[in-house]
């Protein structure tokens, strides 16, 4: 069975860190892009950051560039989102998800409150 297991989330006040874990099971990320969207309340879904599956590159959105650092341990089939400087408006659900043509899995999301 292909899984997504996001963990790591919590209450933190701002300017906090926190780090999220997605562990897969059921399949391997090595030729999948990665990556986590997160969802605030009464916001639509949005990308926060992934991985390139063909170079490893990796990408962020302009809100969380500087302070969060997206990283996947091949050996450990898990993915990472290292969240630094925490601030009000992180407060979201974040899920996981791993990507290629014709599959799309995601994770069942773990809540981050940042309070200020």
């Amino acid at each position: 069975e292909v899984q997504l297991q996001a963990s790591g989330g919590g209450l933190v006040q701002a300017g906090g860190s926190l780090r999220l874990s997605c562990a897969a099971s059921g399949f391997t990320f090595d030729d999948y892009a990665i990556g986590w969207f997160r969802q605030a309340p009464g916001k639509e879904r949005e990308g926060v950051s992934c991985i390139s599956s063909s170079d490893g590159v990796t990408y962020y959105a302009d809100s969380v560039k500087g302070r969060f650092t997206i990283a996947r341990d091949i050996a450990k089939n898990t993915m990472y989102l290292r969240m630094n400087s925490l601030e009000s408006e992180d407060t979201a659900v974040y899920y996981c998800n791993a990507y290629r043509s014709g599959e799309d899995y995601w994770g069942q999301g773990t809540l981050v409150t940042v309070s200020s």
